[in-house]
């Protein structure tokens, strides 16, 4: 089971910082992803880690902005978002599953979203 937080209202240029807590194990050999959804639109992958070696991977869109990263001990993962934009404006999940992908479809496990709105 994934839990996402730390959603809320943030300025522009401001700092945000998403945590997602797991509950119950985690296969070495899995990512975690970040997707997010904004109203009107398709669900976008963000970023991705994957547990075993800390590899990552980023959307263009993000890439330089945000920073994803993991805490073994802690089970959980965590998405900094820095110079947010208010095109970042949308609701942020985050996701389980075996294969390092940018695809929603190859998340097996899924928490529910923290919205994040990015003011101008």
């Amino acid at each position: 089971q994934l839990q996402a937080s730390g959603g809320g209202v943030v300025q522009a240029g401001a700092s945000l910082r998403l945590t997602c807590a797991h509950s119950g194990p985690i296969f070495t050999n899995y990512i975690t992803g970040w997707f997010r959804q904004a109203p009107g639109k398709e669900r976008e992958f963000v970023a991705c880690i994957r547990w075993s070696s800390g590899s990552t991977y980023y959307a263009d869109s993000v890439k330089g902005r945000f920073t994803i990263s993991k805490n073994n001990a802690k089970k959980m993962v965590v998405l900094q978002m820095n110079s947010p934009n208010p095109e970042d404006t949308a609701v942020y999940f985050c996701a389980a599953g075996p294969t390092f992908s940018s695809i929603a479809r190859d998340y097996q496990y899924w928490g529910q979203g923290t919205l994040v709105t990015v003011s101008s």
